[in-house]
């Protein structure tokens, strides 16, 4: 079994900045990309940033300049995000491509972190 767990979210002032984390455990062989995306009530999940097996970055126009994602391990994903602004605010979710024990690549959400930017 594959578990996806985020923390780091939390209430901050605008122009703040917190660092989200991810972590990927379980019955893994392989992992692929990771992500993050974001998610506001009513609206469609949106791509954040990723990274690619290679270490490429790409981030969401909205964000770019301000968040970084990072990845330190095989396992473990970091989304830094500075200069927050209020429309930050929404549910981060963690995404993985691995492959697991039941022979496939597939793709796995974490259960989301709450991410609120006062103005």
């Amino acid at each position: 079994q594959v578990q996806v767990v985020e923390s780091g979210g939390g209430l901050v002032q605008a122009g703040g900045s917190l660092r989200l984390s991810c972590t990927v455990s379980g019955s893994i062989f392989s992992i692929d990309s990771m992500g993050w995306y974001r998610q506001t009530p009513g609206n469609q999940r949106e791509s954040v940033a990723s990274l690619s097996p290679g270490g490429s970055a790409t981030y969401a126009d909205s964000v770019k300049g301000r968040f970084t994602i990072s990845r330190n391990s095989a396992t473990t994903v970091y989304l830094q995000m500075n200069s927050l602004k209020p429309e930050d605010t929404a549910v981060y979710y963690c995404n993985a491509r691995l492959y697991g024990n039941q022979g496939t690549w597939d793709y796995y959400w974490g259960q989301g972190t709450q991410v609120t930017v006062s103005s």
